[in-house]
């Protein structure tokens, strides 16, 4: 099993904080996955504009469907929920080896049916009152705690 933290984007809307996250994740040493369909066609230019040119350096897979990524994903691996509706804070949760780091849409977040598959569902503090947190930010927030905690920072 691989021992690092992987990112997955579900169905993500928007070029922008994909190529950030991507950005992110070639600093971290993460692989990320995409699940399609996505709120954009997938185009070089539009992640170039944010990921600049660490496209080419990023550990990138694309599933055509959810479906397809459970299929790929490998069974020992725990799901773990990045949401709002999270019942664990990020402080708290224990992250492990090989935990698949699971972002909704920036739109809609994550489908109740995926949430009913993930072994964690997580929640950043934040103040109350407020929606949530940018998609780009959230997941730089978690890759470093979960790196952090499972000493695995670069």
């Amino acid at each position: 099993m691989n021992h690092i933290p992987e990112i997955v984007l579900y169905q993500p809307d928007i070029a922008q904080n994909v190529g950030s996250i991507i950005r992110m994740a070639v600093c971290f040493g993460l692989p990320v996955h995409l699940i399609e369909p996505m709120g954009f066609p997938f185009n070089e230019a539009k992640f170039k504009r944010a990921g600049m040119d660490y496209l080419d350096r990023a550990k990138l897979t694309r599933h055509k469907s959810w479906e397809h990524f459970l299929e790929a994903k490998p069974a020992q691996s725990r799901l773990v929920a990045l949401t709002t509706k999270g019942s664990t804070l990020l402080p708290e949760f224990q992250f492990k080896a090989g935990d698949y780091l699971l972002f909704g849409r920036e739109s809609a977040g994550l489908p109740e049916f995926v949430h009913t598959l993930c072994e964690g569902r997580v929640r950043i503090p934040m103040v109350k009152g407020e929606r949530s947190i940018n998609l780009a930010q959230s997941c730089a927030i978690t890759c470093y705690q979960a790196q952090q905690q499972l000493n695995l920072l670069p």
